[in-house]
């Protein structure tokens, strides 16, 4: 009698893109992302996204600057983004810690900036959560297999940059969600640059939104 083969869950990568393809500036610049961002119906489509996912992924330069942000934001993605568990990918790993603010860079002016801008106090539940994230050092492909492995709901990628472009390289992302947003940058960061032959996709979904951003999903074959 045949036995059921266990379904590996899939890993999402989630990106905001330009017009031209690029997810940052020449010098990693993302202030384009926030002139166009924002509006009560791209936030539900966001907030549906980050509650289904079992797990964030993330490089180290984004792991710092969201360990600095979301703890202290007032924004209803604030929750899912604390308390689901997050890896960050990093072959040097992170500076050891129990707090927050031993983690992240400039630590004292990002609280201070982001206590006053939503004058939120984060519990030590969510201190820790960002605090001691689980860390993935080994080989990037190695790594995701394993984490498609274990149970739980999707895998969700966020960045930054230089990870995002390995992860695409790595042909393993089974869906890209892209916010694209109606911004032309002429020239900058490539979320394909590594590929090493074309990857033939499949519209899923197109969903526009009132600021102009349109979220595209896509799957391969």
């Amino acid at each position: 009698m045949a036995t059921a083969t266990a379904t590996k869950r899939k890993l999402v990568l989630k990106m905001s893109i330009s017009l031209d393809g690029f997810i940052a500036g020449p010098n990693r610049e993302v202030d384009w992302i926030f002139r166009t961002v924002g509006g009560e119906d791209s936030t539900q489509w966001v907030l549906s996204m980050l509650r289904e996912a079992g797990v964030h992924i993330m490089g180290s330069r984004s792991y710092y600057d969201m360990a600095a942000f979301w703890p202290f934001s007032d924004m209803p993605m604030a929750l899912p983004m604390n308390v689901i568990p997050k890896i960050i990918f990093s072959r040097k790993g992170i500076r050891d810690g129990t707090q927050v603010d031993q983690v992240t860079p400039a630590p004292a002016e990002a609280r201070a900036r982001n206590a006053e801008r939503h004058g939120v106090t984060p519990t030590a539940a969510v201190l820790q959560s960002w605090a001691a994230p689980g860390v993935a050092r080994g080989d990037l492909v190695e790594e995701i297999l394993r984490l498609k492995e274990q149970p739980g709901n999707f895998i969700l990628a966020h960045g930054g940059a230089q990870f995002a472009q390995s992860l695409a390289a790595s042909v393993l992302i089974d869906e890209y969600r892209l916010v694209i947003h109606p911004v032309v940058l002429g020239q900058g960061q490539p979320l394909f640059s590594q590929l090493r032959s074309p990857v033939d996709l499949r519209l899923i979904s197109a969903t526009p939104f009132r600021s102009g951003v349109v979220a595209a999903v896509y799957q391969p074959p």
